[in-house]
């Protein structure tokens, strides 16, 4: 019996280093307090995300920071703690937890690795303020496009007074033209 124990909490402990290694970003916040309703509301938030929100024991976890070498999150490993793994989208977690967290206090953000890097409760929220992975292309865009469209704008002004002065200068010559077939007349 005790081996069976051991080789389940070993299979744990290579899933959560495995989610530690692959995950884009990984955010510890305590849930002490929230319902079983809120939990379920927040995973279903989390999941529309594509993020993953796992509960596991601290200790753990503990051994799995240690295989990963991500032992800077040990710190926040006590009371109840769920890990929320974020893949595709690095903020997604950060997101959905600090808008969770204003509705509901009971959530509190202890501390994240958001791309290899450690991050506070500070750091975490002002992350989770940043737009989704669709939101930083079409800002990208729009910043690269906006250099294009003031060449355009200015080379249309530019061409719209050229065609303005062009006409002026055509009816100039010929009425310099008429007098001189006058003068020959």
């Amino acid at each position: 019996m005790a081996k069976e124990v051991l080789v389940a909490k070993q299979a744990v402990i290579d899933e959560v280093t495995d989610k530690l290694n692959n995950a884009s970003s990984v955010i510890v916040a305590e849930y002490r307090g929230l319902t079983v309703d809120e939990v379920t509301e927040l995973r279903r938030a989390l999941r529309a995300e594509g993020v993953e929100l796992k509960v596991y024991k601290n200790k753990l976890v503990k051994r799995a920071t240690e295989a990963a070498g991500k032992t800077e999150l040990d710190e926040f490993l006590k009371g109840p703690n769920a890990f929320a793994f974020g893949s595709d989208d690095a903020v997604a977690p950060a997101r959905v937890l600090a808008k969770f967290a204003k509705k509901h206090e009971a959530l509190v953000l202890k501390a994240g690795i958001v791309e290899g890097k450690l991050l506070n409760t500070d750091e975490v929220k002002a992350i989770s303020t940043l737009p989704n992975r669709e939101g930083m292309y079409s800002m990208l865009l729009c910043t690269l496009k906006e250099p294009v469209a003031k060449v355009a704008r200015i080379l249309s002004a530019l061409a719209d007074k050229k065609g303005e002065a062009a006409p002026a200068e055509e009816a100039k010559p010929a009425e310099e033209a008429a007098p001189a077939e006058e003068a020959a007349a």
